[in-house]
């Protein structure tokens, strides 16, 4: 079904719908009733339920202070997402694993056989977001934004079942690249879109956000930063508006991954890897 359904007009229809306002007197009882339906705890959100407009205002919702606290341990790498793990291990023949067995290349992922290539070897995490999650995605590591990529594409779901069901999703779906050099090397962080992601609204550039008319030409559009943007471990990097994936990749040699099973749960902010020290770098 989802091969012949049209998904992007659908979802567009949702993030239509999601944009629109709630009547003030409903507002309460539609988003605590979709809250319970998803399991989404609402002590954790930034505001009275009843203060978000609309579905998609609650969805991209901010969290109270210290709800996800970022490890501040200099040498550790942080989960740049809620969600659950979907993969994890390192980029061989730049190829990762999807599920069981299913590769795609890490080329074609990015849309840069440059960073492709500086990547090559090193560790990689996917996290799959639920309607449950937190859907703001931070940075994993301290650094510099040097630039980002958009790389237009379909919206099949990335739910497990679509994961397992089609080959090469990650790379056949929508998707927007951030690149950031952190003391010397390269880390990437892509936002997946899905089916019902109404668009991705990327912080640290109000320019870029995926439901514009520019980003909706069939190719992909890159952007190197002349002055690159300092960024924080834990900083905001984008927002979904409505579900979906993240892939974090680190250069060889830099970081290293905690074990990450398949089926775990991640919170942003958590330790999850850590840094080299400079005598375990290699490019050999």
């Amino acid at each position: 079904m989802w091969r012949i359904v049209p998904k992007r007009a659908l979802s567009g229809a949702i993030g239509w719908g999601g944009s629109r306002d709630i009547p003030s007197r409903l507002r309460a009882l539609m988003l605590t009733r979709f809250a319970r339906a998803y399991g989404i705890d609402i002590s954790e959100a930034e505001k009275p339920i009843e203060q978000y407009g609309g579905f998609d205002d609650f969805f991209t919702r901010r969290l109270v202070p210290g709800a996800r606290p970022i490890d501040a341990t200099p040498e550790r790498v942080v989960s740049p997402a809620d969600g659950t793990v979907v993969e994890s291990g390192l980029v061989t023949q730049g190829k990762l694993l999807q599920a069981k067995g299913v590769l795609f290349g890490l080329a074609e992922l990015l849309a840069d056989t440059e960073a492709a290539a500086r990547l090559e070897g090193g560790a990689y995490v996917i996290t799959y977001l639920s309607p449950k999650d937190y859907h703001r995605v931070h940075s994993p590591v301290s650094g510099r934004v040097i630039g980002w990529h958009h790389v237009p594409g379909t919206l099949f779901t990335v739910s497990a079942r679509g994961v397992l069901r089609e080959p090469g999703l990650f790379i056949r779906n929508e998707r927007l690249v951030t690149l950031i050099e952190s003391e010397g090397a390269l880390c990437a962080v892509v936002m997946v879109a899905t089916v019902g992601v109404g668009h991705i609204t990327v912080s640290y550039d109000p320019d870029v956000a995926t439901h514009g008319a520019r980003f909706l030409r069939a190719a992909v559009r890159h952007r190197r930063y002349e002055v690159p943007k300092p960024m924080g471990k834990g900083d905001e990097l984008g927002i979904f508006h409505l579900g979906s994936t993240t892939i974090a990749v680190f250069e060889p040699g830099r970081v290293a991954l905690d074990p990450l099973p398949s089926g775990s749960a991640l919170k942003m902010g958590v330790a999850m890897g850590y840094h080299l020290p400079a005598r375990a770098v290699s490019r050999g």
